[in-house]
């Protein structure tokens, strides 16, 4: 599920792939009712991701051991690891990894190994934002206090959504 590394695009320093969002709101809907099964339908229904695309996103997670599939009756996914010790990184990481700049992404000989300011200060960019997610874990998501709960965590506890 993961984009090619070359050629590069700031695109994908701003925003994380779509497939990640889908699976950061899979786990956080899991994380909101920790060891309740829930089937693919069930949580394509509560974050609004499509049930064929989503089975595709919770088998990644299942292989890079984030969720887990419980089979039977009252079968279905639930996360692989606690709330606590579960990152933003980690999910990102097991459906569209970040990538840090090692090399000049135009491949200009005269650059050799050294970034440019430019590729340099993307880099931290996604340096700094790859600290962010590995210090954020999903229970730290769900414990914040706000008055905008994740569409997700809503739909699960019946609340209605309106948009704007």
């Amino acid at each position: 599920m993961s984009r090619s590394r070359y050629p590069f695009y700031v695109e994908d320093l701003l925003m994380s792939s779509r497939t990640a969002e889908y699976a950061l709101r899979a786990v956080v809907m899991l994380g909101s009712s920790p060891g309740s099964p829930r089937t693919t339908q069930q949580i394509a229904e509560q974050t609004q991701v499509p049930s064929g695309y989503l089975s595709k996103v919770l088998q990644a997670l299942g292989r890079a051991g984030v969720v887990e599939a419980q089979r039977g009756l009252y079968g279905g996914f639930v996360l692989a690891r606690p709330l606590n010790e579960l990152t933003i990184l980690d999910v990102i990481n097991a459906i569209d990894p970040l990538e840090r700049i090692e090399r000049c992404p135009l491949g200009l000989a005269e650059h050799g190994d050294r970034l440019c300011p430019l590729h340099r200060h993307l880099d931290q960019g996604i340096a700094e934002m790859e600290a962010l997610f590995r210090g954020t874990t999903i229970g730290q998501l769900l414990a914040e206090q706000d008055t905008s709960q994740p569409l997700c965590v809503m739909v699960a506890h019946g609340k209605p959504l309106t948009r704007s």
